[in-house]
């Protein structure tokens, strides 16, 4: 095994082993991948106050995150195709989230279902909900989502309309995906993949395929796709789907201080301040330099969370510094699932924790609770 010691290292060694047009999926932004790079980029701006000489014994990761207890505040990200990156990749990093002591959420565009990973999990997971045309698929949804004792939904907003990944066309993602020339030539230099593909029966959409209406393999999900989210989304939809789970709601997709504001009036728990990783609208803002405006309109009505970005234990502090109460890995912990399977996400959950850990000790802080701007060198955030 390669000496890991940070997310890098589990992004090299995930390229390596994953064919390209999986690895691309995850790993790109639309148009010119302009907010795709600030959302890392803009954190390196940031810089901390180091302090000496404090007792930086008894320190503490502990917190909650909606209301849910959690090992460190760090949630893992839902993010579609996630099977695709390791056979049977969301029961893999969910078992891995359970073990760590944070939530996973499971995106509806996932290969595993919601079933997949109740049937593999102890602890309660998060579901992530795509808005569609066929409502009566989304109540089905959601039920199976209770079903499965799924403690919290993250309802996406962001996604009315598809960004274009210049990537995905160029690598012929569809579903099914192409299988040109180029294409099977780069999976035949990934065996660990393919072995792991091969022994697995997971690798459609498990969520949708025998579910959704006329949708009974991949032939015929495409062009169910294509017509199915929805551009007419509007908070009036926000409040049915709240009324029809009854439970905790946490919206993501939010980056502008107005729709936060309706976001804390909508009665939801939580808000994550996200641009879908730079996948739809280029040019928007990072979601690090959105977070302050948000978290100073919104106050205390409604609990702020972030995705967008995340590399580093380094980077969730700064997150926290500014405001938000927990945050989201997508990209880091795909790279690890990529790499390594479970033992990859786990590596990736101890690397953040470690840096998260040691960055608020020498910051003079024992209590992740206790975070603020105070750590943080002024005039550089």
């Amino acid at each position: 095994m390669p000496i890991i010691t940070n997310i890098e290292d589990l992004r090299v060694l995930a390229q390596k082993r994953v064919p390209r047009m999986f690895y691309d999926y995850a790993d790109s932004g639309s148009w010119t991948e302009s907010t795709y790079r600030a959302n890392s980029s803009d954190f390196e701006r940031i810089k901390f106050r180091q302090r000496v000489a404090v007792n930086m014994d008894n320190r503490t990761l502990k917190t909650t995150m909606a209301g849910q207890e959690v090992f460190m505040p760090v949630a893992i990200a839902p993010t579609g195709l996630t099977g695709m990156q390791h056979a049977d990749g969301e029961i893999l990093a969910a078992k891995a989230a359970e073990k760590f002591g944070i939530p996973f959420t499971l995106s509806t565009m996932s290969i595993c279902s919601i079933e997949d990973i109740a049937a593999h999990t102890s602890a309660p997971f998060w579901f992530q909900l795509y808005v569609m045309r066929d409502r009566d698929f989304i109540r089905r949804l959601i039920d199976r989502a209770k079903a499965a004792k799924c403690s919290a939904l993250v309802l996406t907003l962001d996604l009315q309309v598809l960004g274009q990944r210049h990537k995905d066309i160029k690598n012929g993602l569809s579903a099914p995906p192409k299988l040109t020339i180029a294409n099977i030539i780069n999976m035949m230099t990934k065996p660990r993949w393919c072995l792991g593909m091969l022994g697995t029966s997971r690798r459609t959409f498990g969520n949708i395929v025998g579910h959704a209406s006329s949708v009974s393999d991949m032939s015929s999900l495409s062009s169910w796709t294509a017509q199915q989210f929805d551009p007419t989304l509007s908070w009036d939809d926000v409040e049915w789907i709240k009324k029809h789970w009854g439970g905790k709601l946490i919206i993501k997709g939010i980056l502008d201080v107005e729709d936060a504001k309706l976001a804390a009036q909508s009665g939801a728990d939580a808000l994550i301040v996200s641009n879908h990783g730079g996948r739809q609208l280029d040019g928007a803002p990072s979601s690090i330099a959105a977070l302050p405006a948000i978290v100073d309109a919104v106050g205390d009505k409604i609990e702020v969370h972030i995705d967008g970005g995340i590399r580093s234990g380094q980077d969730v502090i700064k997150s926290l510094a500014l405001g938000a109460k927990g945050a989201y890995i997508g990209r880091a912990f795909l790279y690890g699932l990529g790499a390594m399977g479970e033992a990859g996400v786990t590596k990736c959950l101890e690397i953040i924790h470690k840096e998260l850990d040691l960055t608020m000790a020498f910051c003079g802080v024992t209590d992740v609770k206790k975070v603020n701007k105070s750590i943080l060198l002024p005039g550089t955030y």
